[in-house]
């Protein structure tokens, strides 16, 4: 039985987001800055017409680009959205996997019969519902393969640039050789510029030419990942839906700093906040780390890091925060000027299955309390409800010497 299997892609999410929130910004050219305002990580479709390239340096398309609104992003507000998307697709089908907080795959097999209509009827019935209900819009290829409906969903976008309005894409059995022969080869999701630059050599430039290739010279270039990728294009499911993610490698959180620093105690502080939202990240999945790592970066991005293995693995701050502290007193030079903190959890296993040592039961529990309940009060109350590090006064912090971006 041939899967069905549609990518779901939420058109300029974080533009769109910012548009939840306020209206007034439909139809105008909009983007939406990474963290301290860096760089475009969003742009409208009216920002794309006016040339505003992703990822050009805010200082740079300030001044280039005076027509267009520069927002800075709230990637916490992003993540709300996203899971409320994630989840109306589950009304769907159980079988949907989050591929990033704008993507994912749906398994739609045999769905048509369950819902008593055609797939073109399905999938523009779950982007009408998501865009009435939730406010986002969003664009679904579907096909046979991942390959494919990631294909069929950029096809999808394409339309919508030109001010077509659809928002979906299929790519049929019969269609598929028709729409390999019209998209190039750099186009294909897995093929880098590395990749692209390779193929061309040897005068592959469309997708038709790279199922026409003979596998075993398809191997010898590129491997299993080849002879797999050829098979996708074909409309073979060699990739399924799996809707259950494997346990990421790492956690990590790190920031620049407002103002680069030499002050131990903010730093301190700055690196107890990310201690904080990595371990809120492992509690929402379940995870516990038996390795951590701080890392601290220079104003000359010099930087020096420190890995902990923990014998006793766990998701809570008050296990973490001593070894943690100890390791940037351990790297910390007075008199140096510093840009950013950061902080990584390694080796993550299911939290469900920790094996807590009869000497440490009694504080162990005891910190995954306190940790619940810290959870709890910011659910309720907001982020910073409880504040990290030492506090200094106004009159101490007035004296801190502080050192601007240049």
């Amino acid at each position: 039985m041939k899967k069905v299997i549609a990518l779901v892609d939420c058109n300029n999410f974080f533009v769109s987001c910012e548009r939840l929130f306020n209206p007034k910004l439909k139809n105008k050219p909009v983007c939406v800055l990474s963290n301290n305002d860096g760089c475009v990580v969003s742009r409208s479709n009216e920002a794309k017409n006016l040339g505003v390239p992703m990822g050009v340096p805010y200082f740079i398309a300030k001044n280039q680009f005076k027509n267009v609104i520069f927002l800075s992003g709230h990637l916490s507000k992003y993540a709300e959205i996203s899971n409320k998307v994630m989840e109306k697709l589950k009304d769907y089908t159980p079988i949907v996997e989050v591929c990033s907080i704008d993507e994912a795959y749906l398994d739609l097999t045999n769905l048509n019969k369950t819902f008593n209509c055609t797939f073109d009827e399905l999938i523009k019935k779950i982007a009408d519902d998501i865009e009435n209900e939730i406010g986002i819009s969003i664009s679904i290829g579907l096909s046979y393969s991942k390959t494919l409906a990631k294909l069929a969903s950029e096809k999808a976008k394409a339309l919508q640039k030109k001010g077509i309005d659809q928002k979906t894409y299929i790519i049929g059995y019969m269609q598929i050789k028709e729409e390999l022969k019209k998209t190039d080869i750099s186009e294909i999701c897995g093929i880098g510029r590395n990749t692209d630059k390779l193929l061309k050599k040897y005068l592959i430039k469309t997708a038709f030419d790279f199922i026409n290739q003979n596998e075993f010279w398809i191997k010898k270039l590129m491997g299993k990942v080849g002879l797999d990728l050829k098979q996708e294009l074909l409309g073979e499911t060699v990739h399924s839906v799996i809707s259950r993610q494997p346990f990421p490698k790492s956690v990590s959180r790190s920031e620049s700093f407002k103002a680069f620093q030499t002050d131990i105690n903010y730093i301190q502080s700055e690196l107890n906040r990310h201690i904080h939202k990595v371990c809120q990240i492992l509690r929402d999945k379940e995870l516990i780390a038996s390795q951590i790592g701080v890392f601290i970066r220079t104003k000359e991005f010099e930087v020096q890091s420190i890995k902990i293995n923990l014998i006793n693995p766990t998701n809570t701050e008050l296990e973490i925060m001593p070894f943690a502290k100890e390791a940037l007193n351990n790297m910390y030079k007075k008199g140096t000027i510093y840009r950013a903190v950061g902080f990584w959890a390694y080796k993550l296993q299911n939290g469900q299955n920790e094996q807590i040592s009869i000497f440490d039961t009694q504080k162990t529990l005891k910190n995954q309390k306190i940790s619940k309940t810290w959870d709890k009060l910011e659910q309720k109350w907001g982020k910073g409800v409880i504040k990290f590090g030492q506090v200094n006064s106004q009159k101490e912090t007035s004296k801190k010497k502080s050192y601007s971006k240049k």
